[in-house]
């Protein structure tokens, strides 16, 4: 990440791949937690004097468990495939754009520290362009981690990614590959900001305090309060997105919103913080981690 609007030292092309790259490594690492945390989401709370009102899944570790043992280990993976689409698109994208377009919001000849106001800008121009490009990919990766053990006998609903795509574009129409673009292009948008506006500005904090470094131990303090920002002001969106995502039950993003207050408590909103911490924590420091690495290589390439 550049502080101050000077020009990057690696061309569009590489910074777009080091993006790609990186996102796509940190979500191999950590897809096992998010696969936990949309299954979470999704589980809603049993009716009162219902024999079966303790939830299926407990807790994050719990979770992972639970869908080992019961799916095998690899289920933990499902929606890798579209997770890959996905992060290689909107990773690429969100990330890799963020130095232009901030650099095109304080204009050319800028010097000194970007303000934060056109960081949290460029960020939110890149989420929500990348994301909007992506989000058939996100679609099918929910709808992958969300069916759980099934009753034998009975099929699965898509053999794989790319029968996903198949099966909603034949069953649905091309534009339900688009559902819930509003709520995700605001959540997207929203922790695109709190991901890189503050990494950026953390960043640049820690090098301004005597005795640190660009150097790996900076990486990994940002990328954790990135992470962390993250999910203090994404979470209420991401649950909203799973649930009208998973389920279609919901008319609109207001009306998920009121049902889940109402029915849930305004703690749903909340609903696996600690593993979505667990889950955007790790994935970004192993993002920001891999990024600064990939674009040192890149730049000793293109300089060779």
């Amino acid at each position: 990440m550049v502080a101050g609007g000077k020009k990057s030292d690696i061309s569009l092309g590489g910074t777009l791949a080091s993006s790609a790259f990186a996102a796509c490594f940190a979500e191999i690492c950590t897809i096992p937690l998010d696969t936990a945390k949309v299954r979470l989401q999704l589980q809603k709370k049993a009716v009162a004097g219902d024999a079966l009102s303790l939830p299926k899944y407990r807790g994050m570790l719990g979770t992972v468990a639970t869908i080992a043992r019961e799916e095998g280990v690899a289920a933990l993976w499902k929606g890798i495939v579209p997770g890959l689409h996905r992060q290689c698109l909107f990773g690429g994208l969100r990330i890799g754009m963020y130095e232009p377009v901030k650099n095109l919001y304080v204009g050319e000849n800028f010097v000194g520290d970007v303000p934060l106001t056109k960081k949290i800008l460029a960020a939110l121009t890149t989420g929500a362009l990348g994301i909007t490009v992506a989000n058939p990919t996100d679609l099918v990766k929910v709808r992958l981690q969300a069916e759980g053990k099934l009753s034998p006998g009975v099929p699965r609903r898509y053999s794989g990614a790319m029968n996903a795509y198949s099966t909603i574009i034949r069953q649905e129409g091309v534009a339900a590959l688009w559902t819930g673009l509003g709520p995700n292009v605001a959540r997207n948008a929203i922790i695109n900001a709190a991901e890189l506006a503050s990494y950026d500005q953390v960043k640049q904090t820690i090098l301004k305090i005597p005795g640190f470094t660009d150097n790996v131990v900076t990486h990994l303090f940002s990328g954790l309060g990135a992470g962390f920002f993250a999910v203090c002001i994404g979470s209420p969106v991401d649950v909203v997105k799973s649930r009208m995502m998973g389920d279609s039950a919901y008319k609109s993003t207001l009306d998920c919103f009121v049902k889940t207050l109402k029915n849930d408590g305004p703690l749903a909103f909340y609903k696996g913080f600690i593993p979505n911490f667990g889950r955007l924590g790790s994935w970004n420091v192993i993002m920001f981690l891999t990024l600064e690495q990939a674009k040192k290589f890149v730049k000793n390439m293109e300089s060779s």
